[in-house]
């Protein structure tokens, strides 16, 4: 027999595929810090990128790193979660895949910065 999530279609498959969605970021703000912290930073930058932002352009890309943060984040929770679920053993592979999602999250908190940076400095240096 298959699984049984799989039957689900039209209105009923989006439904539930929400109320999923939803679980996971309630979760997620209760138990992961990190994410609690920058979704608290995500609700000050997101509307300001749209007073920093000079085009249409410019939000997206200082608003969509914000997003992005908050995507790896959870990417990152997800990874370290299905490692535990399978041993809390410490293990070389499961240090690696951690590192590399540390990693991943890391570099999009690098690019978040360095975009605000640049359209900070864009905006009242340059």
């Amino acid at each position: 027999m298959g699984n049984p999530h799989k039957g689900r279609t039209g209105i009923d498959r989006v439904t539930h595929a929400l109320g999923y969605s939803m679980q996971g970021l309630g979760l997620a703000i209760r138990s992961e810090s990190a994410f609690r912290q920058e979704s608290a930073l995500a609700l000050v930058m997101v509307p300001a990128a749209f007073w920093l932002g000079r085009s249409w352009i410019e939000v997206v890309l200082l608003a969509g790193t914000v997003m992005l943060v908050l995507i790896v984040e959870l990417l990152n929770s997800g990874l370290e979660a299905a490692i535990d679920r399978v041993s809390y053993d410490v293990h070389e592979l499961s240090k690696r895949a951690k590192d590399f999602g540390s990693a991943a999250v890391l570099l999009s908190l690098l690019l978040c910065g360095a975009t605000w940076a640049a359209a900070l400095a864009h905006r009242f240096v340059l």
